[in-house]
Parts: structure tokens; sequence; C-alpha cells
């Protein structure tokens, strides 16, 4: 089937994209669905059964795997609803010749569907051969899923700990493969090698002898090296990687997985030479476990595409990415919390997000999965939480528990959010009878940790004036630093428009390009270790340092003979580019010197 457009939006959050497959893909737009939240699952189904007037029977936690029940009747119910709106979609579409041509107005050059129109109508002109054509191979976004491979926690039925497979994202993966929807799964937040043995159970993930794969699997990574590991692990269980999902580490929203100073440019480059390499490098794996297990094996080649995203903001940053580094599609996220006829963000969040100053964004330690979290100053779960420890109550009550995974201090695990864990940790550190400084070092630690799965989610409810009894009202948002080069609310056609570079660019004069802002985030972030490192100054926390700051002088010289070719070829004005790279470069060399004088 051909391409139509050459973005997609990816998750967001775990409510922001909840819905946004009915609201884009009827017009050929993929979307992502975060699988993390089972209960805000069960309320939107809700909402939208009695919105379309549509029988609504409630699946209780009292129910046998609830969880992945409530999954495949959300999906199912968005696979229903979409096509609904699709077949209006392309009813009005195809009224007249101009209605017709209006839309592929809107679709850039680049797309395959685009090209193949051009091509029909220059052999005929007949309006019934063009609208039979149209509804033949116009195809709709896909609705896609989310899973974040290290949010599985156990679960327990009257004390019992319950087998593996309903963990929760076990219990994810088997509600979207019980469902109808015939799209991707994203597996984001690195290698779960149960749950990635898991996959092999259910027949959807196996390719056909044609190669068709009726259920596809996209793997979110930051470099090759993680994507060749875990594509080889996953083709040794017999499924094959669809897509290569390429997110800068920390130019991203939410949850930032940084590499050791690996930049998007030099990693987009080696996968675009070694493309093959990697193809049939796990080509080869696959077809021997498929053929060792008697499963079929396909008579054709297998393909997979590219994607990149993170921190892209213009249509030139947008054309590049598919014309050089020949990526398939480009991730367009942190804008799209802007477009409410994409995205789910209650009116408040909305203003702030709009709002939204570089200062605003920063890279934070509030995640309750340890990892750096791209977060937004002042929002109202925040705000919550300092209410609490205020109160001298920190942590939160933990409604949900999906990320209760430390076990710590109890047998279950509990999230480092929780009050119950907060309480627990303060207790033993004040065992510890600290100097005061590194006692308030510690403690702050502790304490700043917030309720992100809830917060996650709750914009959704208040969006959709739906009750929030169990989640308060308080909303963590994760927008990606580039937000805070869009400042207005838009419509999905002004959008699309700005990203194919049909209408003038809609962001600040003061943004750098996307490349420029990663290199700074990351220098930013070699800064912290180092200040981290200068403290205890361990031989592996030396190395680690050098390496990072190694690796990012070689994606500072990349970037400088990149752009330096780009110029001569195309005698485009580039120099606020250079300027941004030697104001970078100026810095890492203050850091390295910094560096040189560690373990001395």
């Amino acid at each position: 089937m051909a391409q139509t457009h050459t973005f997609h939006i990816p998750v967001m959050g775990i409510g922001f994209t909840i819905d946004s497959p009915l609201k884009v893909s009827k017009f050929g737009i993929d979307s992502v669905i975060s699988l993390v939240d089972d209960i805000l699952i069960e309320k939107m189904r809700s909402m939208y059964c009695k919105k379309f007037k549509i029988p609504y029977e409630e699946i209780t936690e009292k129910m046998e795997d609830f969880r992945a029940k409530r999954i495949t009747s959300y999906l199912n119910l968005m696979k229903t609803l979409s096509e609904r709106e699709f077949e209006e979609f392309r009813k009005t579409t195809t009224r007249t010749l101009n209605d017709i041509n209006g839309f592929f107005d809107m679709l850039p050059d680049a797309s395959s569907l685009k090209q193949e129109f051009k091509q029909l109508t220059k052999n005929t002109l007949n309006f019934n051969e063009i609208k039979d054509w149209f509804k033949a191979n116009f195809p709709m976004g896909g609705i896609d899923v989310n899973i974040m491979t290290k949010v599985d926690k156990d679960n327990y039925v009257e004390g019992e700990k319950l087998p593996t497979e309903y963990n929760d994202a076990h219990a994810a993966l088997r509600g979207f493969a019980m469902s109808d929807v015939d799209s991707s799964l994203v597996l984001s937040a690195g290698m779960n090698p149960r749950l990635y043995s898991y996959l092999s159970q259910f027949k959807e993930f196996y390719p056909d002898e044609d190669g068709f794969i009726k259920k596809k699997v996209i793997l979110k990574v930051s470099d090759y090296r993680s994507a060749m590991i875990q594509g080889k692990f996953l083709a040794k269980k017999g499924i094959w990687i669809s897509e290569f999902r390429i997110e800068s580490g920390l130019n991203c929203g939410g949850h930032a997985f940084a590499t050791e100073g690996y930049l998007l440019g030099p990693v987009l480059e080696e996968f675009k030479h070694k493309r093959e390499e990697l193809r049939q490098s796990l080509q080869e794996v696959l077809f021997q476990t498929l053929s060792k297990n008697d499963n079929v094996v396909p008579k054709t080649e297998l393909k997979f595409k590219i994607s990149a995203q993170g921190g892209v903001g213009t249509a030139d940053e947008h054309q590049f990415l598919l014309e050089h580094y020949q990526v398939d599609s480009v991730g367009w996220g942190s804008p799209f919390l802007l477009v409410p006829e994409a995205t789910t963000v209650d009116d408040a969040t909305l203003n702030k997000l709009v709002d939204a100053k570089e200062e605003d964004v920063y890279l934070s330690d509030i995640s309750p999965l340890g990892v750096p979290f791209n977060n937004l100053k002042g929002n109202t779960k925040d705000l919550e939480k300092m209410r609490l420890i205020e109160k001298g109550r920190p942590g939160s009550a933990c409604p949900k528990k999906f990320v209760a995974l430390n076990k710590e201090f109890t047998e279950k695990g509990i999230c480092t959010a929780s009050r119950q864990y907060q309480h627990l940790k303060i207790k033993a550190l004040d065992k510890e009878d600290l100097p005061e400084s590194e006692y308030q070092t510690r403690y702050t630690k502790i304490i700043e940790k917030a309720c992100t799965c809830v917060g996650l989610g709750t914009s959704a409810l208040l969006a959709n004036d739906l009750e929030t009894k169990t989640e308060g009202e308080g909303v963590s948002v994760c927008p990606g630093p580039n937000i805070a080069y869009f400042s207005k609310a838009m419509g999905l056609t002004e959008i699309i428009n700005t990203i194919y570079g049909k209408s003038p660019t809609i962001t600040s004069s003061e943004r750098p390009n996307m490349f420029v802002k990663e290199l700074n985030i990351y220098i930013d972030f070699l800064k912290k270790k180092l200040n981290e490192t200068k403290l205890t100054s361990t031989p592996k926390q030396i190395k680690y340092v050098k390496t990072f700051a190694n690796n990012l002088q070689e994606g500072l010289q990349y970037y400088n003979q990149l752009f330096d070719e780009v110029c001569t070829k195309t005698g485009n004005d580039l120099s606020s580019i250079f300027l941004g790279l030697r104001k970078s470069e100026e810095k890492l060399q203050t850091l390295n010197f910094e560096i040189l004088k560690l373990g001395q």
C-alpha cells in the first residue's frame, strides 16, 4: 500500500494520544496509543460508547485478565469508530474531482500515493476511474500502540502472585494481540527479554510466505548497536522488526534515554550506511529460526522502515531527514500537543504549553523509573506534590500503581513516588546520621519523584469532562524542549502545511537548528554528570565522562563537515548553524579541560 504522509505522531504521555487515531487516521496519518493505563482506557471506552450510542458493558477488576480485555475492547472500538470516520471522509473527498485534487494538494511531493495519483491523472481524466482508484488505494492511518517494556509490574490476586503473562506489559501485549486492529506495536524503553519471548506466542506477529505481517513490531532505539542487539534477539524468537524508530536520546518529550554522547545525526548516518547489512543479518537469523521451528519462511526478502524523531520543527529539517538520511517517516511529537484536532490536552495545560519558554522545559529527575524526564515547570501535578511536601506528608497515595516496581523495603513492588516508599526511605535516611548538607541532598532526591503514571493521563479525563475522583486533577506534562519555540494552538491543516513547507514557518526566530539544540542539551547533560563525578570520582565515572565527551567531540566534527558539504552543494546561508556549532565547541572545550583534571 502506498504511503500517504511522510510524518507520524508518536506516543505522548499516557493520555495525550489516547484517542488520536480516531481524530487523524481518516486522513491517512499514523498515531500511537499508550497502553500503560487500562483504568483510563476503560473510562475512555465508556465515554465513546455513550457518545456513539454503542452498548457498553464494564470490564471490572474482578474479571479474569481484565487488563488485557480492557485493552482489546478499547482498540476494537477505536477501529470501528475510526473506520466509520474514514469511510465518511472518503465519501466527502470523492464528491468532485476538485475535492480529490484538494486532498492531494495538501500532501508532499514525496508521498508515494501522490506520485501514483499524478501518474494516473496523466493517463486518464475519467472521474469515476479516479474515484474508484482513490477508494481502493488511499489507506487509513495506523492505530498503533506503545508498550514501555520495563513497566511490567507483577500482579497479585488475594495475595497470590500471578504468572508472568499477567504482568502489566505482558497483559497489554496480549490485549493488542487479541484485538481486531492490524497495525504496529511500538516497543520502547529498552529490552525486556521475557516480554520479547512472549511475543513469539502470537501467530499474528509472524510473516506469511509473501512476507506480510498482520501485526508489526516497531522498535524505538537511540543507536545502531541497540538496534542490532534487540533486532537479533527478536529474530531468534521468529519476530521481524518492521521499523526502527530512531529517537534523539535527550531532545525528545517524556523519558529521555541518553546515549553516551552519540548524537542523532551521526546515529542516522550509521543506519543509512549499514541499513542493508542490518537487514541481511536480521533476516538470516529470522529465516533460520522460522525454519528450525517449522514456521512459514517467506519466499521474498523482508524490508524494514527507518524513521526519526526528536526536536524536528521546520519543513527544512523534515525534508533534510527524508533526503539526506533516507528515512521513511519523521515523527512530530511536542508541536502536536498544541493541535486539539489531533491530541487530547485540557485547556489549562494547553495554555501552559502555549506560554512555555526555553527555561520552562527542563530535564528532571521526577520519574519513578529513575530515568531523566523532560518536564514543564509549574505543571499542576508538581504543584500538588509540593503542597504535600509542605504539609510534611511527601509522596503520592499511589492510586494506580503502574510503576510500583521497587522492592527495596517490601516483597511486593512499590513506587518510589508513593507516600509508603518515601516514608520508609526517609526513615532509613534518618538512621544514617549524615552531615546536614548531604542529608538534604539525599532527602531532596527522595521527595522529588512525582506520580507521573497518574498525572500523564489525567489531562484526557479533564478534556472530556470525566470524573477524576481516583486520580485527582493534577496534570503532568512532558513536552520536549522544542515546545518552547511554538507559541499558539494550531489547527490540523495548519501544522500539516508547516510540516510540508506549504505555509510560512511558525516557530520562533530564536529557535536553533534541531541538531545544534540536541548538541547543547547533551553538553548540559555532560556538565551535570561531570559535577557529580567531581564529588566521588570513581574510575568508572571518570571513564564515562571521558567517553561521553569524546563522542560529543566526534559528533561536533561530523556536523561541521556535514553542513560544510550542504553549504557547498546548495549555496544556502547556514551561518546561524555554524555560529551555534562554534559556541557549542567553546562550551565543550571548557568541559574537556575540567575532565582532564579528574583523577589527578
